[in-house]
C-alpha cells in the first residue's frame, strides 16, 4: 500500500490588502503555520509523500526570506515532496523557481516538476504525471498527455496537475486552465489530484481537489483541509480521508436589526467566536437608542476577541424613538440638529455617525447631570 498526502493553493506570499495590517500581517502568517502542520501531519500518520497540486506561491515576486522560510517549514517530513508549478507561480523562463533554485533554497526532498512530464519513486511504488504550468493562463488540456504517457510496470499512476475541470466548477475559478472532467479514467489513473479551486471538492472517485489549507475568503466550500490518500494497488479504488488543518475560520453572515431581541441574538453569535474567527459582517435595519448603544457594545467586544472583524452597517439605522428624543432632552439648536440628522441618516454615512455620536453626547451629558443633582 501507498499512502500520500494531496494538498494545493498554500499561496504563500499573499497580501491582505482590505484587512487592517495588524490582522493581514497574521493572516498571512497563518498560511507558513499551515505548511508546518501538513508536514507535521504526514509525519504524524507515516506517509510515504506529499504531493502540492501548485499555487505554492501566490505571487512570481515573494522575498528571498519568504523563499527560505517555506522550504524551512517542510523539514518536518523527509520524505518526498513532489511539487508542480500552478498558475500563481508558473514555471516560466525567470521564476520564482529559478530564484529558489539559484538562492539553494530548494531542499534534496523537495521535487519539482518544473516541466510536464513523469517522476518515479520507485522505492515507494509510485509515478507521478505530473502537468506543470509553463504559463499562467493556457487554452489547451495540459493533462492531456496523460493518456498516452507510459509508468513502469506495477506502480500506482497518479496525476498532478493545477485547473479548472470542465463543466463541474462554478465560473470564478482562478484559471482557464482546462482539465476533461474524465481524465482518471482515460489516462487510467489511480488518482488524480487537483489544485486551484480552493475549496475541497470530489469529482468522481478517483478525481479531488484538496483545496487550500488555510481559508483565504469568505466562501463554504470547505476550505481548510489536506487530503489523505490510501492506494493498495494499481487499479483499486483510492481511499481517501480528509484532515482539518486550518488557522483559522473565516464567516459571512448578514443580519437585519430592527428589535431588542434581534440585537441579543446577534450577541450570541458574536459570542460562539474567539480569535481563531476572521468574521465579514453584514448589518441593516433600524434601533433605538437603547438598542443601538448594546449592539455599539458587543461589536466592541468583538472586534478585541476575534482575529479580524470586517462590518459594514451602512444599511443600519439609529432611529430614536420619540421617548428617546424626549429623554435625550435636546431643545433649542440641538433639538434642530438632531431632527436634521434623523431625516438625512438613510443613505448618508456621515449624517448617522453624527447621529450617534451626538446621541452619544446627550445621553452623558444627562448621565453627568444626574450625578451632579
Amino acid at each position: 500500500m501507498t499512502r500520500f498526502l494531496h494538498t494545493a493553493d498554500w499561496q504563500i506570499g499573499r497580501q491582505y490588502g482590505r484587512f487592517d495590517p495588524q490582522d493581514a500581517i497574521p493572516l498571512a502568517e497563518a498560511r507558513f503555520l499551515a505548511v508546518e502542520r501538513i508536514a507535521a501531519l504526514a509525519r504524524e500518520r507515516g506517509v510515504d509523500a506529499v504531493l502540492v497540486a501548485g499555487d505554492v506561491f501566490d505571487t512570481q515576486t515573494v522575498s528571498e526570506r519568504t523563499l527560505r522560510r517555506l522550504f524551512n517549514a517542510l523539514e518536518a517530513f523527509a520524505g518526498p515532496w513532489v511539487l508542480i508549478p500552478g498558475n500563481h507561480d508558473a514555471a516560466l523562463a525567470e521564476s520564482v523557481w529559478t530564484r529558489a533554485r539559484r538562492f539553494n533554497c530548494i531542499p534534496p526532498n523537495a521535487h519539482v516538476l518544473e516541466r510536464p512530464g513523469v517522476q518515479v519513486f520507485a522505492d515507494i511504488g509510485l509515478a507521478v504525471l505530473g502537468a506543470s504550468l509553463t504559463q499562467r493562463h493556457t487554452h489547451t488540456d495540459l493533462t492531456g498527455f496523460f493518456d498516452t504517457q507510459e509508468t513502469p510496470a506495477g506502480l500506482l499512476r497518479v496525476g498532478l496537475a493545477h485547473g479548472s475541470v470542465q463543466g463541474l466548477l462554478a465560473e470564478e475559478v482562478d484559471s482557464l486552465n482546462p482539465i476533461a472532467p474524465d481524465r482518471a479514467r482515460r489516462a487510467r489513473l489511480d488518482y488524480l489530484a487537483l489544485g486551484d479551486w480552493h475549496g475541497m471538492k470530489q469529482i468522481d472517485e478517483r478525481t479531488w481537489y484538496s483545496g487550500t489549507p488555510e481559508p483565504d475568503r469568505f466562501k463554504g466550500n470547505a476550505p481548510g483541509h489536506v487530503l489523505e490518500v490510501d492506494l493498495t494497488a494499481p487499479g483499486a479504488p483510492p481511499q481517501v480521508t480528509p484532515h482539518a488543518v486550518a488557522g483559522h475560520r473565516w464567516h459571512e453572515r448578514s443580519e437585519t436589526l430592527s428589535l431588542p431581541g434581534d440585537v441579543d441574538r446577534l450577541g450570541e453569535l458574536l459570542a460562539a467566536l474567539d480569535a481563531r474567527d476572521v468574521l465579514s459582517l453584514t448589518l441593516a435595519g433600524r434601533l433605538d437608542l437603547a438598542a443601538h448603544e448594546r449592539l455599539e457594545t458587543l461589536l466592541g467586544q468583538a472586534q478585541g476577541r476575534l482575529r479580524c472583524l470586517l462590518l459594514d452597517r451602512e444599511a443600519l439605522q439609529l432611529a430614536p424613538t420619540e421617548e428617546d428624543v424626549e429623554a435625550l432632552r435636546a431643545d433649542g439648536y440641538l433639538g434642530e440638529v438632531l431632527g436634521t440628522l434623523r431625516a438625512r441618516q438613510e443613505g448618508d454615512e456621515v449624517a448617522r455617525e453624527a447621529l450617534a455620536v451626538l446621541a452619544g453626547l446627550l445621553r452623558e451629558r444627562q448621565q453627568a447631570q444626574g450625578e451632579r443633582a
